[in-house]
């Protein structure tokens, strides 16, 4: 009876223990989604993927595209006169009128805050001369970035077009290229816009429909949300904390909120961002020529979990050192580059520069003749 009695005392306390000190268990991501991506923003490195390169609809995630694309025209100031085709735009609006004379700049706060179809035909229209005019430059800057499996048919998302989708993946790279644009980064991340409405003595006030920012995750710096029949849920956000900024994107999501918390939970707990190569000289090179001569202009960055630090390694690739450059003055500035490598595999390569002797500052006629004179005064030319 007594042992019963000690087992039954030691499951109580165990029992209770766990209970105020919970044991942690190693963070896994989930997404309900059919399609999820989970991308580091400054080195592009996918932390967690499904079905990231299966074409979607995509609905107005769209949207993304279409304020890169407003704010890249420099035209933010613009006053944009509304079409009877903006206004005539189905779905989701700002409630703009024909004829309304309003700013770019607000007409893209109402794009991402509120995602208005009508803001998008009237950005497009303003922007590109034509929707068919806009749509080839969304092409044309998809091309640019690398999003390969996309293609854009039209600049709100609307199931309009069959030959309109992209991929978990491709959005992700999209909004990691839009996130370095600090204009884009301020609206996507703003929870409310004021905006004077013409025909009323009040102005119009938008409330971002991106409740993981206004309400449900402390860390949500931005995004954009999506829907339509055909294409279902569709969510894109952004999130930073201590230094590792993530961007997640989900397509056909059910539970997308939760699908975000969970794949930012899991980034967050178990990676950090590591500083591969740091900005300045570089110390480990020891060709006669090259040492304590050679410098990068940047610091290197890259997410890694604890087991994965030891992967790293750097090449360097110099050229060789000419005859001509026994005179130091004649030696380029650019000698060589450095590739990072991260499990054999190359991630990042930067310039190697070559690190000049200071010259003497020719002087003037009238310096030499000044420290000419001062020195048969007896006195020093530094004074």
């Amino acid at each position: 009876m007594k042992l019963i009695k000690i087992v039954l005392i030691m499951i109580l306390v165990t029992s209770t223990i766990s209970l105020y000190f919970p044991f942690k268990t190693a963070a896994s991501a989930y997404a309900s989604a059919s399609s999820a991506v989970l991308m580091e923003q400054q080195s592009g490195r996918v932390l967690y993927e499904k079905n990231a390169h299966q074409v979607r609809r995509i609905a107005s995630i769209t949207k993304i595209m279409t304020a890169i694309l407003a704010i890249e025209s420099g035209k933010l100031n613009d006053t944009v006169t509304v079409s009877e085709k903006a206004v005539r735009a189905e779905g989701s609006s700002i409630y703009l009128k024909p004829g309304e004379k309003i700013k770019l700049e607000d007409l893209v706060y109402g794009l991402m805050l509120r995602s208005g179809n009508d803001s998008a035909v009237a950005i497009a229209e303003h922007v590109g001369g034509s929707l068919d005019g806009f749509v080839y430059l969304m092409n044309q800057k998809a091309a640019e970035i690398g999003m390969e499996n996309t293609h854009f048919a039209n600049p709100h998302g609307l199931d309009d077009h069959e030959n309109h989708y992209s991929t978990a993946y491709d959005m992700a790279l999209l909004t990691k290229y839009a996130m370095t644009n600090g204009t884009y980064k301020k609206i996507a991340g703003t929870k409310v816009h004021r905006a004077p409405n013409p025909t009323e003595s009040w102005d119009r006030v938008w409330k971002n429909k991106n409740r993981l920012l206004t309400e449900l995750y402390e860390y949500t710096t931005g995004g954009k949300t999506g829907y339509t029949k055909r294409a279902k849920r569709t969510l894109v956000t952004t999130a930073s904390k201590e230094g590792l900024d993530l961007i997640a994107v989900t397509l056909n999501g059910p539970d997308d909120w939760n699908d975000h918390i969970n794949m930012y939970e899991y980034g967050f707990k178990q990676y950090e961002l590591v500083k591969v190569m740091k900005e300045g000289e570089i110390k480990d090179i020891n060709d006669p020529f090259y040492k304590k001569k050679l410098y990068v202009k940047r610091d290197i960055f890259f997410p890694v979990t604890e087991a994965e630090e030891e992967l790293f390694r750097v090449e360097y690739k110099l050229q060789k050192p000419k005859k001509a450059w026994r005179d130091k003055e004649m030696v380029p500035d650019v000698v060589g580059k450095a590739i990072v490598y991260f499990d054999n595999k190359p991630i990042e390569e930067v310039h190697l520069y070559y690190k000049q002797s200071k010259k003497k500052e020719k002087q003037s006629f009238y310096d030499s003749v000044r420290e000419l004179f001062l020195i048969q005064l007896g006195v020093k030319s530094d004074g």
